[in-house]
């Protein structure tokens, strides 16, 4: 705990969370060290499963609660925080809302149905990605009767993991174009409800929503805030939700038929290994940054119809491995924000020169190094099954 404290301290977090999965692993993530792995989750964007550990922590042991860290989690005081699932947990009348039919639940769940114009041939590079979707819903609906006879059938689940910024919504809405189907994006605000029950309502009401507009692409975002570790939980009711998401994969009352479930998470390994069992999300799919030609298709979409000298893109995309599309974007950004000052000053349009692109590069880092620090150590030390092999073998190229 004490390593895990130095290297928080240190701003290495990665480190910090891998010595703090092997305390769980044995069983020893409580008190002093729930309470950094909340602070690490919440410093990640993981909020679910922050507020997760920091109440658990104190509620064995009050002598922890930080109001600031409390406030941070959107848990308010500590102390209202402890009545509030004490309550939960005695269920005691009037602690819930009244059922969902009365609150009209059904019609306000739901998120908004898209249909994507864009493709396959609007996203640049992984193209093992397009691959594996294609296998995996497209070709099954256009070409029926030879899945048929093989006995396969399209639908299920594909989780896409990575580094933030890389594509992954992006691609996850061209494959909605690509099969010429509806798009269903879900959020964390779309489905987890502070009421009990109501979660697994919204959870029910999403995939009864797409099993009714299929072909359908049901995608979740960040699915480990949705799909975390039950081990991880210390609330009955975000067990229960999560319980709820295995079943409606499953399609235990409806078949999920022409539904095909898209996952896409940071943090492949904070999800539940129930998620990765044969008709859920069977197959998992690294998506790392772009490759040098699509970095450099990334930088001409985002020059274009700038004000600008003749710039060497190629030499850029060649200088920026490990550059999310994030990453190029502010690297432009950057770029003209520099023009944009001179353009103030002089009342003239200052193209933007090569020079001003090279001076944004020294600038901005790429934001994926931290992921892959972390990434690193949970492909060495966490790899069972080789989940992570991708990883390793990316790493090992670049």
């Amino acid at each position: 705990l004490a390593l895990a404290e130095c290297y928080h301290a240190q701003g290495k977090d990665s480190h910090a969370l891998v010595l703090l999965d092997a305390l769980k692993l044995r069983g020893q993530l409580e008190g002093r060290a729930a309470v950094l792995a909340a602070r690490l989750h919440l410093r990640a964007g993981e909020l679910v499963a922050a507020q997760a550990l920091y109440a658990g922590a104190i509620r064995h042991d009050p002598a922890l609660a930080d109001a600031d860290l409390a406030r941070a989690l959107g848990l308010g005081s500590p102390a209202g925080l402890v009545d509030a699932e004490e309550a939960d947990d005695g269920d005691p009348e009037g602690a819930h809302p009244p059922k969902a039919e009365a609150l009209g639940l059904e019609e306000r769940t739901g998120a908004p149905i898209e249909a994507p114009k864009t493709g396959f041939a609007d996203v640049g590079g992984m193209e093992d990605v397009k691959d594996e979707i294609t296998m995996k819903i497209i070709a099954p609906m256009r070409h029926p009767e030879l899945y048929k006879a093989y006995g396969k059938v399209g639908g299920g689940g594909i989780l896409m993991y990575g580094p933030p910024g890389c594509g992954k919504t992006m691609l996850a809405r061209a494959t909605a174009g690509e099969m010429k189907a509806a798009f269903l994006a879900v959020g964390i605000h779309d489905v987890l409800d502070m009421w009990t029950g109501n979660s697994e309502r919204n959870m029910h009401a999403l995939f009864e929503q797409a099993r009714r507009r299929a072909p359908c692409v049901l995608f979740f975002d960040e699915v480990d805030a949705l799909g975390a570790r039950r081990g991880d939980m210390t609330n009955a009711s975000s067990r229960s939700s999560i319980n709820q998401f295995l079943a409606e994969m499953d399609g235990v009352q409806e078949r999920n038929k022409d539904v095909l479930v898209l996952g896409a998470t940071n943090a492949p390994w904070h999800l539940d290994s129930a998620f990765r069992r044969p008709g859920r999300f069977d197959r998992i799919l690294f998506v790392p940054p772009p490759d040098a030609a699509a970095r450099e298709s990334i930088l001409r979409l985002q020059l274009a119809g700038k004000p600008q000298e003749k710039l060497d893109v190629v030499r850029l995309a060649a200088k920026t491995p490990k550059y999310s599309g994030a990453d190029l974007k502010a690297v432009v950004d950057m770029a003209l924000e520099s023009c944009l000052k001179a353009a103030l000053k002089t009342g003239k349009l200052a193209p933007l020169k090569q020079r001003d692109l090279e001076d944004a590069l020294d600038k901005v880092k790429p934001s994926t190094l931290e992921w892959f620090s972390s990434a690193r150590n949970y492909a060495t030390y966490a790899n069972q099954g080789g989940v992570y092999d991708d990883v390793l073998r990316y790493l090992d190229a670049n």
